[in-house]
């Protein structure tokens, strides 16, 4: 064991309420455990569904980058990027994520007449190749999140389960053998003191009766 325990009823009380506590909050991490570990995969397959979403979008575009500057000094790439990405908060074993719920874009005040036809297709499918990624983003930003708290609980189930328990009964097993042999050492030296009680009780009566037999003979 990683440290000297004293082998004393006191401290066979202690080890027994640690085991208790261990014992009780084992369940609950790894029921933790197994809730992050769900959450993790649902992750990875949303996460593996908007990158085949984000790269989609990019080889829809990729024939727009030809003509990308015959747009009349209109700059779409920046129209394209987000004015406010909106998202929530969930808590998840404990754990606070982001949420990606959408992209707000910057309103579009160029003329339909004075550009190209096709500025508006391209706007909307690079505004998708931003909303994917920022989607990507997000996704990612959960995944570090729940993995370091899965992290952390899968580290502590190992603590409880290979050392902190197993030390609490090592521990309570030690103790009892101690005390055990104190107490048959104790009832060992009772049954000697009480065996030199009972011989010392016995001489004493015998004394008695010699000493009153004399004193009978001597009055004959």
């Amino acid at each position: 064991m990683g440290k000297k325990i004293k082998l004393t009823r006191p401290e066979l009380k202690r080890q027994r309420d640690a085991l208790t506590r261990f014992e009780r909050y084992l369940p609950m991490l790894k029921l933790k455990q197994q809730q992050l570990q769900t959450t993790v995969r649902q992750i990875n397959v949303a996460l593996r569904r908007a990158e085949e979403a984000l790269l989609e979008a990019r080889n829809t575009f990729e024939h727009y980058h030809t003509v990308l500057k015959d747009t009349a000094g209109l700059n779409v790439p920046q129209l394209a990027e987000p004015e406010e990405v909106k998202t929530s908060s969930q808590n998840i074993a404990g754990v606070n994520i982001p949420i990606f719920e959408n992209v707000e874009f910057p309103t579009i005040t160029y003329s339909l007449f004075a550009t190209p036809p096709w500025v508006d297709k391209a706007l909307a499918d690079m505004r998708k190749i931003t909303s994917c990624r920022v989607e990507c983003e997000i996704l990612r930003r959960q995944q570090q999140l729940i993995q370091a708290e899965l992290t952390k609980i899968i580290q502590r189930v190992n603590l409880f389960e290979k050392v902190k328990i197993p030390e609490s009964r090592e521990a309570i097993r030690r103790i009892r053998i101690k005390l055990g042999d104190e107490m048959t050492d104790a009832v060992g030296r009772a049954k000697i003191a009480k065996s030199k009680l009972t011989a010392s009780e016995h001489v004493s009566e015998k004394s008695s009766v010699s000493l009153v037999g004399g004193n009978e003979e001597a009055g004959q």
